[in-house]
């Protein structure tokens, strides 16, 4: 597997790539002291840092409420089962604070370009490609999946998923249909 954080120059490589994103976010940040706000996103960027790391993910980058996550392609299984849990035990903690916000998460599978990249002082590791876009505009009520990831999914983790129309996507079995 290659290491994310090692590669200096752009490397086209297949990945799970997701997006988390908060439900309610805007409401939210207008209805509460800036430095409360940012005590919170601090709070929040450690729980889900701890398991996307814990899970063998990176985080690429946050993005204000969203977060930009990437798996290596050859641990599909590991990623889906992490961003299950990072659904899980985020809602659970963003609920604990009585906060009416939840996690959206949509996740892809395929190739991007990723290295470093930004200002001559200040380089980033970030990703790029279609991959990438798809992810970004999966549509989703909690959590949902492409076609291309779940074929790489062991028989085990597929169990875990609907198919859900159209276009077509997998969500978890709980997961009401709301479109």
């Amino acid at each position: 597997m290659i290491d994310l954080k090692e590669i200096t120059s752009p490397t086209k490589i297949d990945l799970v790539v997701a997006f988390s994103d908060l439900t309610g976010f805007a409401r939210f940040s207008n209805n509460i002291e800036t430095e409360d706000l940012f005590d919170f996103m601090s709070e929040y960027y450690k729980l889900t840092g701890q398991i996307i790391e814990q899970t063998g993910g990176v985080i690429i980058k946050f993005i204000g409420d969203s977060i930009l996550i990437a798996y290596n392609g050859e641990a599909s299984n590991k990623a889906v089962l992490g961003l299950m849990e990072l659904k899980e035990s985020g809602d659970k903690w963003i609920q604990s604070r009585g906060v009416n916000c939840r996690q959206i998460i949509k996740a892809h599978y395929g190739s991007v370009v990723c290295g470093k990249i930004g200002t001559k002082e200040n380089k980033q590791v970030d990703i790029f490609g279609a991959t990438v876009n798809a992810a970004a505009l999966l549509k989703s009520n909690g959590f949902a999946m492409t076609p291309q990831l779940f074929r790489k999914l062991n028989s085990k983790t597929r169990k875990l998923f609907k198919k859900h129309t159209p276009p077509i996507t997998y969500i978890p079995i709980g997961e009401r249909h709301k479109d």
